[in-house]
């Protein structure tokens, strides 16, 4: 990250003094060059830990703890066959080549199961032992690219329809930004609206909204970084995305799909209701009209199409269930055409 090289670069300097400071050392100071080989060596030292920082920045703390705790297994393991006394025939050589393989292989064999675990096959080695942070939030909202141009979300987390804390990846925002970005004139106005939609979150005082740094690059593709930031978070994934919230359900991930609650939300008309319409062009079949209910439903109107451009009272003949949503078929009422 940008905002480490500072850091960075004020400790390579006082890694600099620190080699300049040892080289004025009595038994280094009658030395030839002794302060440019001193200053060297300092350079060299904190540019290796920087390097090796910069090599382990996609590492987290939890793969880090996991690496610890199965080193450790794996000694114990190496350790408890040391001394079953197996080898107490071999002469003292032997016996550090077996040791010495025996604490390299079950320390390797340890650190790789640990890695390719996750926190529930920890429970069956320590059981009844739960590490959760006190100060975590109760409910984690990850939100992906498709979601936050929806727009939805907002309406929905200021009515506090959904509460939590809102967690924006980063790498969403540059797949936002190329969006923004693109010579596609609709893409950009994709990519415009979605950010009004964060700053219109970021802008009410009752909702908390964090940028979260962390990345995985050697996952390829955005919904894959998705899923798994969601896992590692045990967050709620909100998408518009189908083929996410499918490949999210098979990994154990909570996903929610704001098209699905759309068509849950949508009022259930019932046969002879009477309804408000606007025509708004005519049907396939002859004397039919077509128009759309508030939220969207197509309503096929039977005798609509001399009422094209006008709003008609309709009683519903029937409903059907289709891929796409709910078709509507409807009639209109003598004389209701205004």
């Amino acid at each position: 990250m940008k905002q480490l090289w500072p850091i960075r670069i004020l400790f390579l300097g006082l890694c600099i003094m620190g080699g300049y400071a040892v080289s004025q050392a009595p038994e280094y100071v009658n030395r030839s060059h002794t302060e440019i080989l001193g200053m060297m060596i300092g350079f060299g030292f904190g540019g290796l830990l920087i390097a090796v920082d910069e090599m382990l920045k996609s590492f987290s703390l939890r793969a880090f703890s996991a690496i610890t705790f199965g080193l450790l297994l794996g000694m114990v393991v190496a350790l408890i066959i040391d001394r079953s006394g197996l080898f107490e025939n071999a002469d003292a050589q032997q016996h550090l080549l077996i040791r010495l393989g025996l604490f390299l292989s079950f320390g390797y064999i340890g650190m790789v199961l640990a890695m390719r675990s996750n926190k529930e096959d920890f429970s069956l080695i320590i059981p009844y032992v739960r590490f959760s942070p006190q100060n975590k939030p109760d409910n984690l909202l990850l939100l992906d690219t498709s979601v936050i141009i929806d727009g939805r979300i907002a309406d929905l987390i200021e009515t506090k329809f959904i509460e939590g804390l809102v967690i924006v990846p980063r790498f969403v925002l540059l797949e936002l930004q190329q969006i923004a970005d693109s010579a596609d004139e609709v893409k950009r106005a994709r990519g415009r609206r979605g950010f009004e939609m964060l700053n219109r979150l970021q802008n009410n005082s009752k909702i908390e909204v964090r940028i979260h740094d962390g990345d995985f690059p050697e996952e390829k593709g955005v919904d894959a970084k998705l899923v798994r930031l969601a896992r590692n978070l045990n967050a709620k994934l909100f998408t518009n995305d189908y083929n996410l919230a499918k490949v999210a359900g098979l990994q154990s991930v909570t996903c929610v799909n704001l098209h699905e609650i759309g068509h849950l939300m949508k009022a259930a008309l019932i046969p002879g209701e009477i309804i408000q319409l606007k025509v708004v062009r005519e049907g396939r079949d002859k004397g039919q009209g077509i128009g759309y209910l508030p939220d969207g439903t197509m309503v096929i109107v039977n005798n609509g199409q001399d009422h094209v451009s006008q709003t008609v009272s309709a009683h519903v003949l029937s409903t059907v269930q289709t891929g796409a949503g709910v078709l509507v078929f409807a009639e209109v009422k003598p004389e209701s055409g205004k």
